[in-house]
């Protein structure tokens, strides 16, 4: 069994948190909405990732209503996109300082709180998604100072990064960065040098698409017959088993599994119980890894 919680932003964290982007499929239930939030924390869950761009400030809404400074959860979210309801995408790329800061403002009134304790710069350098053009190719430096003045200002606690290259990660060091949120599975691991810097510096490693390809063309975890073998011996699911190697495989990682479903939740609270022998371990391990760089759409 692996170490059940891990350093967080100066905490110890559970290691499995919950990620809010799911929460805008119940936005007609707005009951169940705050009820599964409230199960998770019930569960363990002390760390919930969200961006007010989740279902146009929805996520944030009910983070608000369901959580209480007694549960002691410590809230992160992103900036560098904004909701966009009548874009091609919900959502519109503010990687400049300024939209950055506002973004936080944002995040501040729909949270209702005075202070952030973790936010995101959202770059764009890495992994499957968009990529910046005019105005909002916007230099790392720049961000980290505004994100660097707003932390002074008291607005937010720490400062992480998300899509990020292990350049970007080397120059953001002296700033004092606490997390990296980027795209990374046991089907994709082409970040493996900077997980193994992160644990080097102590920031935490909180992966984005855990099981792989949320898109066409990303290979999926679940589909690898190793995973599904492993499931299978252990009478779990493959994806517990592709989430269950994530907290084997390094200490610092910690996760933030998003499902609407209670179910669901309770599978995903449960994957710190999983044992993985080294036999296991040795064969996932030997899964090939495919790049996860690809277009949203």
């Amino acid at each position: 069994m692996t170490t059940p919680t891990a350093a967080f932003a100066g905490r110890t964290v559970f290691r499995i948190g919950y990620g809010a982007l799911q929460l805008e499929r119940l936005h007609d239930r707005r009951g169940e909405a705050v009820a599964l939030l409230r199960r998770a924390v019930e569960l363990g869950a002390d760390h919930v990732d969200t961006a007010e761009f989740y279902g146009f400030g929805f996520a944030n809404d009910v983070i608000r209503e369901a959580l209480r400074p007694e549960d002691e959860v410590l809230v992160v979210t992103k900036v560098g996109a904004d909701p966009d309801p009548d874009g091609p995408l919900p959502l519109r790329l503010a990687q400049r300082p300024e939209q950055l800061r506002a973004s936080v403002e944002d995040n501040l009134r729909s949270l209702g709180v005075d202070r952030l304790p973790v936010v995101n710069p959202r770059r764009l350098d890495t992994g499957p998604g968009l990529r910046p053009e005019g105005d909002q190719v916007v230099d790392l430096d720049d961000q980290l100072a505004t994100m660097t003045a707003l932390r002074d200002e008291g607005k937010i606690g720490a400062i992480g990064l998300s899509s990020v290259t292990p350049d970007g990660l080397r120059r953001a060091l002296p700033a004092g960065v606490v997390c990296v949120q980027n795209a990374y599975s046991l089907a994709s691991r082409d970040d493996e040098d900077m997980l193994e810097l992160c644990v080097a510096e102590g920031i935490a490693w909180v992966p984005f698409f855990p099981l792989g390809g949320a898109f066409p063309g990303l290979p999926k975890v679940t589909e690898e017959p190793a995973v599904q073998t492993a499931a299978a011996a252990l009478s779990v699911t493959p994806s517990q088993i592709g989430l269950a190697w994530l907290l084997h495989h390094a200490p610092n990682v910690l996760l933030i599994p998003g499902t609407a479903d209670a179910a669901h939740l309770e599978a995903n609270m449960a994957v710190s119980e999983i044992t993985l022998d080294a036999a296991t371990l040795a064969t996932l391990d030997a899964i090939k890894s495919r790049s996860n760089e690809g277009p949203i759409g």
